[in-house]
């Protein structure tokens, strides 16, 4: 019986406990650039086994939020490298999380980046209900421009290339965004995928989407270096699926693909965890965010019982940068300030401190 102070070999990467630090947007890069706060706030929190990074956007319209960092051109790649030396030197393991945001998005948000106003896209012109941050304040979402054949293999073109960057920006590999309600996330929804074509309508197409940005990045880094993040019937970015049908099936084809792991959200149908547990005969890194367990110490204990092999904690890393030491210790867990989650300067962000830093009572 593991426990989650093990280590872990997922693929190639090798975390020194199966603790995972979970992807956050935190919007604060300097346009699409990671800052030496960036680099900063993640080596804090090297104690974890994995590191996966806030959503890296692979192209400039793959942007959906101000003030992300992107991962598609040679400044970007230098910045991110400073990032990464530092998570390294501090004895961490980090990954990238490529996430393209497809009708999540806005023209201001761009425009603000310096891309110019672009018109996010999707796998079909259909505008996601609510509103998105802008830097004016939050706006409706846009109808989105649905992605020609041509684009569709562009878009999985890109997410390739991205994943090749990153490892010239010293990352150890990177996660595929496939959740929340982004691009992949949209062609495997009902409602945001209407296509009828070879990229819609059936579960069997409805996954080909996903599977082939998995296989270009396989193919681009190797598989023992890619994983995917996959949120059945979560519902974020307006997204309604045939889960119980599509899931299993899509899982199944990834398997084929040997990742390094696979990252399931769980919380829409927390019934699903074993079905696709089965289905999945490689790593698998659980974030259990669902009444009862969303960033409960307690979840440390599904990897005793098997249910994973890993599992992820989002905001409490926020606040701990030194969370493994704290949840191995049973120490006192600080709760963060969500009024400094998005954007601003370092504080929030780089200020918490470590258990040993602060003052004895």
């Amino acid at each position: 019986m593991s426990t989650a102070f093990e280590p872990l070999a997922a693929g190639s990467l090798r975390l020194r406990n199966r603790i995972v630090m979970a992807p956050m947007t935190r919007s604060r890069a300097d346009g699409t650039l990671p800052t030496s706060d960036t680099a900063t706030y993640y080596a804090q929190r090297a104690g974890a086994g994995l590191i996966v990074t806030e959503g890296i956007q692979p192209s400039a319209v793959g942007q959906g939020y101000p003030s992300t960092p992107g991962l598609h051109t040679t400044e970007q790649v230098e910045a991110w490298g400073a990032v990464t030396r530092a998570v390294h030197a501090a004895g961490g393991t980090v990954v990238a999380q490529l996430m393209h945001t497809g009708r999540i998005g806005h023209p201001a948000n761009t425009e603000a980046a310096g891309h110019g106003p672009l018109t996010p896209v999707g796998p079909s012109a259909v505008r996601a209900r609510g509103q998105i941050f802008t830097p004016t304040g939050l706006q409706d979402h846009v109808e989105p421009d649905e992605l020609t054949e041509d684009q569709i293999a562009g878009t999985i073109g890109d997410f390739a290339a991205a994943a090749r960057l990153a490892i010239t920006a010293g990352f150890d590999g990177v996660e595929i965004h496939g959740a929340n309600g982004y691009l992949l996330h949209q062609f495997l929804a009902t409602n945001a995928n209407l296509r009828t074509d070879d990229w819609g309508g059936s579960p069997a197409n409805r996954i080909r989407f996903t599977l082939e940005v998995a296989r270009a990045v396989a193919g681009a880094i190797g598989a023992d270096r890619t994983g995917i993040r996959l949120s059945p019937a979560n519902g974020l970015g307006d997204t309604v699926e045939d889960h119980v049908a599509l899931y299993p099936l899509l899982v199944t084809e990834l398997d084929t693909l040997g990742l390094a792991y696979l990252h399931l959200v769980e919380a829409g149908d927390p019934s699903m965890t074993p079905v696709l547990r089965r289905a999945w005969s490689g790593t698998l890194i659980l974030n259990p965010a669902h009444a009862g367990l969303a960033d409960h110490p307690t979840r440390v204990g599904l990897v005793a019982d098997g249910t994973a092999d890993a599992v992820s904690f989002a905001r409490l890393f926020i606040s701990n940068p030194d969370l493994v030491t704290r949840l191995a210790a049973g120490a006192p867990l600080a709760e963060p300030d969500l009024g400094k989650a998005y954007g601003g300067d370092h504080r929030g962000y780089t200020d918490y401190p470590t258990l040993a830093a602060q003052p004895v009572a």
